[in-house]
């Protein structure tokens, strides 16, 4: 078990005064049998903001709010106390379900969320092409394990080369990326093979061998989960497992389901955007 105390802070700076704007936060982690939420707040300024609150139909915790009013900034601070407790289960025979049973009527329309290929998970013909030699005469678990050896030999993790908007397909083409491009390549090539299989945001602590008490610049993280029998997860980025210190805020069809915040506005003629994550092991 993990205690991890999280906070998020995202800052604007508008170029021009914003007179109204409608915002959403998906910055509160879930509550799930891997982890536990314990304390949360969500701090917004200016501090007029009308705030609500609901669940999406992924099941993440939204805060909703609209600032009505003059505003040059727009400052959300989410603080967080959690516990996480992931056991990695060795995947055994008995629990691997068969092709026949992916391929089965019923077992697709449980998982319709997560077979179609989403806006940003499509990873384009010349993976759809390399994909079945990398799986051939493997059963789903193997399939899916093939596959992230796969890229592993393929993609490079690199900043400051894609987007929020950039797809699988022109990850791949780059043959590089960040966590949410190889999270979204993954997906693509796992729902090829007609293996369920969602996005998952959060935070993960970057350093395990980090002090109890010690702050920590953490970051806002992204990996997956498929189902072969049960849910897996796979985090790309680091090739293993999520663990202890990933931290899950949302799962969806892909990023554009789980932005940590995002809004319309009117006025601003621009803006200048900070973001922090510090991470404080407790426990």
């Amino acid at each position: 078990m993990t205690r991890l105390s999280i906070v998020h802070k995202t800052a604007y700076k508008y170029n021009r005064r914003v007179t109204l704007s409608y915002n959403e936060a998906r910055m509160t982690p879930l509550t799930d049998p891997q982890q536990v939420v314990l304390e949360s707040s969500l701090k917004i300024t200016p501090s007029q903001a009308a705030v609500s609150t609901y669940r999406d139909y992924w099941g993440t915790r939204v805060t909703a709010f609209d600032m009505q009013m003059p505003h040059e900034r727009l400052e959300v601070v989410a603080t967080t106390t959690v516990e996480v407790h992931r056991v990695e289960r060795v995947a055994l025979d008995e629990e691997i379900v068969g092709w026949d049973v992916i391929a089965s009527d019923g077992i697709r329309d449980q998982f319709s969320d997560w077979l179609p290929q989403s806006q940003l998970s499509g990873p384009g013909a010349e993976v759809l092409g390399i994909i079945p030699a990398v799986v051939a005469g493997k059963n789903p678990h193997e399939t899916a394990m093939a596959i992230f050896d796969w890229m592993r030999g393929e993609m490079s993790y690199v900043k400051g080369t894609t987007g929020v908007t950039t797809n699988a397909e022109e990850a791949w083409n780059q043959r590089q990326g960040v966590c949410q491009d190889l999270a979204h390549l993954a997906i693509g090539s796992l729902r090829s093979c007609g293996i369920p299989a969602r996005y998952v945001s959060g935070y993960i602590h970057p350093r395990p061998t980090a002090e109890i008490g010690e702050t920590v610049a953490g970051q806002s993280h992204a990996w997956l989960e498929w189902w072969d029998g049960e849910w897996r997860s796979w985090d790309p980025t680091n090739h293993k497992p999520a663990g202890d210190l990933h931290v899950t805020v949302a799962r969806g069809r892909d990023y554009r389901d789980v932005p940590p915040l995002k809004g319309i506005l009117s006025g601003g003629g621009g803006s200048g955007l900070t973001v922090t994550v510090e991470i404080t092991r407790l426990a």
